[in-house]
């Protein structure tokens, strides 16, 4: 009989690599089967938009105006300190903020408190009003600005409210404000858009019973966000004279109006179902 003696090296590397051949054979290819191994799926991601879904919630929804004796006696010290500001920036608008008798009222904006807003007006008779609102940072973080609305009855370089001048004095309100503060209010920040560009912005509740015969805004506030961000906001002024009137503002997904349009509302005959809100929300689903 002839024996076959395998060197000691050799059969230490035929035993380990018998043993690994065993246990690859015993385990599973999928990796999430070893002990210790956490697995976690990755949201998909979901693009930035400027305000948050629910900031409606969070921000009352209309515009106050204060006269001049409503106001709190810290608001008024402020406008006094800012007097001289106000009528610089008036002046250099061609506003003659310096002659005649010009009355002011504090436009109370929940979504944008670190800021006093005033709407000054003179009214020298039918046809000659001239009339614009002023922002003053609370903190000083911030300057003066002025967004003209009426000279002697007429809009000066075209309508306030799609001005590009009054887009861009908003755009540089909204930078002064806490970054958090923001992306809050929604609605509140269109309500307040409008009031500074001379509007004085009133949402119908959803609930209200109409007037006999006297038709309803087909709609009161929404807004529409944007696949890959950026947001519009809609609502419906009901206290708009003749007839209500629809604001529309569309911002980029940083925060920016983009654009503004002020049209008459699409009206109904008769009141539409009532809705549990007066303000609702939609996202497009992509496709």
């Amino acid at each position: 009989m002839i024996r076959c003696v395998l060197p000691t090296r050799l059969l230490t590397a035929l035993c380990v690599a018998s043993l690994c051949a065993l246990l690859r054979a015993q385990t599973p290819d999928d990796s999430s089967a070893l002990p210790g191994k956490h697995v976690r799926d990755v949201p998909q991601a979901v693009a930035a938009t400027p305000f948050k879904p629910d900031a409606v919630k969070d921000q009352g929804q209309e515009i106050e105006f204060r006269k001049v004796d409503e106001m709190t006696q810290s608001d008024r010290l402020l406008v006094a300190n800012a007097e001289s500001s106000i009528a610089e920036h008036a002046g250099l608008n061609g506003l003659a903020f310096e002659q005649g008798n010009w009355t002011y009222q504090q436009v109370v904006c929940p979504a944008l408190p670190h800021h006093l807003f005033l709407q000054y007006r003179r009214n020298n008779g039918a046809g000659d009003e001239t009339v614009f609102s002023a922002s003053i940072p609370r903190d000083g973080d911030g300057r003066v600005r002025i967004i003209p609305i009426l000279k002697r009855g007429y809009s000066l370089f075209s309508p306030a409210p799609i001005n590009a001048l009054t887009i861009s004095a908003f755009n540089h309100i909204r930078a002064e404000e806490p970054e958090e503060q923001r992306a809050t209010g929604w609605l509140g920040n269109a309500l307040c858009y409008a009031a500074l560009a001379g509007g004085h912005p009133h949402l119908e509740p959803p609930d209200a019973e109409p007037e006999p015969g006297k038709p309803v805004a087909a709609m009161t506030a929404m807004l529409d966000v944007e696949v890959k961000g950026g947001e519009t906001i809609k609502f419906a002024d009901a206290s708009a004279t003749p007839k209500p009137m629809e604001w529309t503002m569309t911002f980029a997904k940083d925060g920016k109006l983009m654009k503004a349009t002020h049209t008459v509302a699409q009206m109904y005959a008769e009141k539409p179902v009532s809705k549990d809100s007066p303000v609702r929300s939609e996202k497009q689903v992509p496709q």
